[in-house]
């Protein structure tokens, strides 16, 4: 699993089965109409206790380093086309 950190990029491996969260960021969100949010009050929410679904919830988690990402490089302004291009031929090596 491939996760985005303030650094960049962060590859995670795990054992299933697992429980993998996610953010704002996945999906555009849906939001909801007055008129469903007010049908929604009305129904009854169940509420299960957890010993009854009869499963481990015992924590197996276990952090081995955390680490701070290194802090980014600033970048370069270019007045003109041309002169990116040059950079990205001469300093970054982008082209051949």
């Amino acid at each position: 699993m491939t996760r985005e950190v303030d650094g960049g990029l962060e590859t995670l491996s795990l054992q299933l089965p697992a429980i993998i969260s996610t953010d704002l960021r996945l999906n555009e969100p849906r939001y909801a109409s007055l008129p469903n949010i007010m049908k929604a009050k009305k129904k009854p929410l169940d509420v299960v206790p957890i010993e009854s679904l009869a499963v481990d919830i015992e924590a197996r988690q276990q952090v081995l380093e955390v680490m701070t990402p290194k802090p980014r490089e600033a970048g370069q302004s270019v007045a003109s086309v041309d002169e990116l291009v040059d950079k990205l031929r001469n300093e970054a090596k982008c082209f051949n």
